[in-house]
């Protein structure tokens, strides 16, 4: 879908040379890239105007003759509309950010007698959810709402909305029927999380805009924005590293911060959004309490554990006995199988010359590249790099049980290492439900050395909470990459992550005397230098005033810290912890089956406003009685008859955009091998194709009778007939004819 979108985009481009902006005003600027060259797909929230019909494209200031091309674009060229306003506020909390964009966009290759779709993109942060979208026009606005299942109406929602995720954080919708030069104002609100390394909190938010969005007349104004508010959430002081724009400061206090950039720019801002912060160099943490939000669903209190790992060089990561399991099935042939064995190696030449290694790759069938675990020596990672490149063929099946028993066998004799499962698939089986439990029973009896699971999903056939599953199951981690450029880089995050332990064994104290407990996740995961320890959940009881982590650090020695319980006064928990809760339930629900559970995700997605697998989302719509601005007979007679040639009608009040969540795999699909990233692509040609209209429509016409059904005809006949009868329904408009018929043939 991702190709699909830069196919266009790049049509587009080329359509939008048509447009003549007048001899005072210089032309547009040109793209500066080619799609061979550089990716056209947007850095940051982008409008773009939907054209089917080559020939609606011009100024609406400045109407130029434009020889008519015959035909359509399909599929539809996107032109991205001229940006007019940007601004952004973002709020961060402990390892959470809240990112609200505000931008203006003007349809400038429009006629001012026409009207087209726009479609608006929105690149997000890493694990990036949509909280809200805000759209408003002349005459209408929209604004989103999640609905559960059971609420849906099908009967009242327009389903050509088209909500839909290009990628893992790139999230796209439609908005019908806009007119040529009307201004359109979106609001885009998300959440994502904060890079958390070496003791320090990186923010990266897209507002990077090509050059093409900058207006062509330099009197426009371009102001940008950014609010930043920094709250570390622990009273502790901030130290600020570095940062992309020229932030000033507003206000400091203990573990408090506010930012504020702001001017005039002579083109939009070419460069991400990043802030880096240090909170403590030291391992420190804390648990918050909350009591539970008016009208919440759940009536426990709710309490977060943050554990940070700090930047402590005394704290020595474990020794590590490290198995690759990696599908070469027929779906990864290519830049997928690529990319991970890329990140294998690279991942590989990581580890530590104590460490030892092994590689498992499977399809229906398992190949080892070593009978025992292998030494990290230059020669062996060479070796290995030689056998993935020369000794396996993507093909055949997908059989995940087989290399996961072949794994843990040749783990059974760990006894002074950690043992780690690095699971890498594209695919989803029948059988996962019992390869959770034969992963859970395994590690039963296995004691305190149990290996350590963590899985890697590649595109969305995986069954993404199938994977989550296993590496709560294994103490490990997950994470995901749904196309094959981030592959490489995602992988090597997540072995970096879970390479670097520090920390095993967690246990909580002081727990055991509340009346009831909820822990998400179940089974508390080992502490990395990557990756802050969160744990949290619900209780009923008195909560003591300090609690005690207890672990095992790599030189085996126990390591206890006693933790202070507080109120979270300026921590919105419920809003922080959104996306990890919903993750672990739906996770457990998978697993379990329980209806009720997925009733629990359904409410916390509604109460919190975060997306989840049982909820869909639709626009609203309202009309604010305002009428676009029309100064020509003819504008009004083109736009009748336009609205109703098209399809999208104007009528519908709401907008379904759909489920939006990742789903729960596809079987068919992965037995069919098709290779990710391939979702509901349609054929890249297209974009270069004007499809000829069909001149013999033009006989339909035989059977209209009524004035209104024959302006209702013009949406069947070709461009040149649709210009003649145009000008023939004009010559009726001055006996009032059309407007008669127009509104009778409304109410119909």
């Amino acid at each position: 879908m991702a190709d699909h979108l830069e196919t266009c985009v790049d049509y587009g481009l080329k359509l939008s040379k048509r447009i003549y902006y007048g001899k005072e005003l210089p032309p547009a600027p040109e793209p500066g890239m080619s799609k061979s060259s550089e990716s056209l797909l947007p850095k940051a929230v982008m409008v773009y105007a939907v054209v089917p019909e080559p020939d609606v494209v011009d100024n609406p200031d400045v109407p130029s003759y434009q020889p008519y091309v015959h035909g359509r674009c399909d599929p539809p060229a996107l032109i991205p509309l001229h940006m007019h306003g940007a601004a952004m506020e973002v709020d961060c909390c402990l390892d959470h950010a809240s990112v609200s964009f505000s931008g203006k966009w003007r349809v400038h290759c429009i006629k001012t007698s026409r009207k087209c779709d726009c479609r608006i993109v929105i690149p997000m942060g890493d694990q990036g959810s949509i909280l809200g979208l805000e759209v408003d026009i002349i005459g209408r606005s929209y604004h989103s709402q999640l609905i559960a299942e059971e609420t849906e109406d099908k009967e009242k929602v327009n389903k050509g909305g088209d909500g839909r995720y290009l990628k893992g954080n790139i999230y796209t919708f439609k908005i019908p029927q806009v007119g040529g030069g009307i201004i359109i104002s979106v609001k885009v609100t998300w959440s994502q999380k904060l890079a958390y390394s070496e003791g320090q909190f990186c923010l990266n938010v897209p507002f990077s805009f090509p050059a093409f969005v900058n207006p062509v007349d330099k009197k426009i104004s371009k102001r940008e924005k950014i609010m930043l508010n920094v709250n570390s959430g622990f009273g502790k002081e901030i130290l600020c590293k570095s940062t992309s724009h020229a932030l000033k400061e507003l206000r400091r206090e203990v573990g408090k911060m506010g930012f504020l950039y702001e001017g005039e720019v002579p083109t939009w801002s070419s460069t991400d959004f990043n802030f880096s912060y240090l909170v403590s160099k030291d391992l420190f943490g804390s648990v918050f309490l909350q009591s539970p939000l008016l009208r919440d669903f759940d009536e426990r209190q709710m309490f977060c554990l943050y554990l940070f790992p700090g930047n402590d060089q005394r704290m020595k990561a474990f020794k590590k006995d490290v198995i690759f399991i990696i599908d070469i099935s027929g779906s990864m042939k290519g830049a997928p199988f690529e990319n991970a064995k890329s990140a294998l190696i690279s991942s590989l030449s990581k580890l530590n010359s104590e460490d030892s290694f092994n590689i498992i790759a499977f399809n229906g069938e398992t190949y080892l590249f070593s009978s025992i675990l292998e030494p990290v020596t230059q020669g062996a990672i060479s070796k290995a790099s030689q056998w993935l490149s020369d000794n396996l063929t993507t093909g055949g099946g997908t059989n995940i049980l087989l290399p996961l028993k072949q794994a843990m066998n040749l783990l059974a004799e760990t006894t002074d290492s950690i043992p780690l499962i690095f699971l890498i698939t594209d695919g989803s089986v029948e059988d996962e439900r019992d390869i959770c439990n034969f992963v859970k029973e395994s590690l039963r009896n296995r004691g305190s050395i149990s290996p350590r699971l963590c899985t890697f999903g590649i595109g969305i056939y995986c069954n993404h909470y199938f994977l989550q599953m296993l590496a709560q199951i294994g103490r490990g981690y997950f994470d995901s990459a749904y196309d094959a450029d981030s592959i490489d880089f995602q992988m090597q995050r997540l072995f970096t992550t879970a390479s670097s332990i520090i920390l095993t064994n967690i246990t909580i104290g002081a727990l055991d005397h509340l009346d009831s407990l909820e822990l998400l996740p179940f089974r508390i995961p080992d502490l990395s230098c990557g990756s802050p320890l969160v744990v949290s959940g619900r209780y009923t009881g008195n909560f003591p005033d300090s609690v005690k982590i207890n672990g095992s650090l790599a030189d085996m020695r126990n390591f206890t810290i006693e933790l202070k319980t507080q109120r979270a006064k300026d921590v919105q928990l419920d809003k922080v912890l959104a996306r990890r809760q919903i993750d672990v339930l739906t996770t457990n629900a998978w697993m379990s089956g329980s209806k009720d559970l997925q009733q629990k995700v359904a409410k916390v997605s509604l109460q919190t406003g975060v997306l989840s697998e049982y909820n869909h989302m639709i626009l609203h719509q309202t009309d604010k009685g305002e009428k676009e601005p029309e100064t020509m007979l003819m504008q009004e007679v083109f736009n009748k008859i336009n609205s109703l040639r098209q399809v999208n009608s104007e009528r519908q009040s709401t907008i379904f955009l759909g489920s939006l969540g990742v789903g729960f795999g596809n079987l068919s699909a992965t037995a069919a091998n098709i290779p990710p990233g391939t979702e509901q692509i349609k054929s890249p040609e297209g974009a270069e194709m004007l499809v000829q209209a069909a001149s013999t429509c033009c006989s339909r016409l035989l059977d209209r009778c009524c004035c209104g059904c024959f302006i209702q005809a013009c949406s069947h006949v070709n461009g040149q007939c649709y210009i003649v009868l145009s000008q023939l329904c004009a010559a009726l408009a001055c006996f009032e004819c059309l407007n008669c018929c127009y509104e009778l043939c409304e109410c119909m």
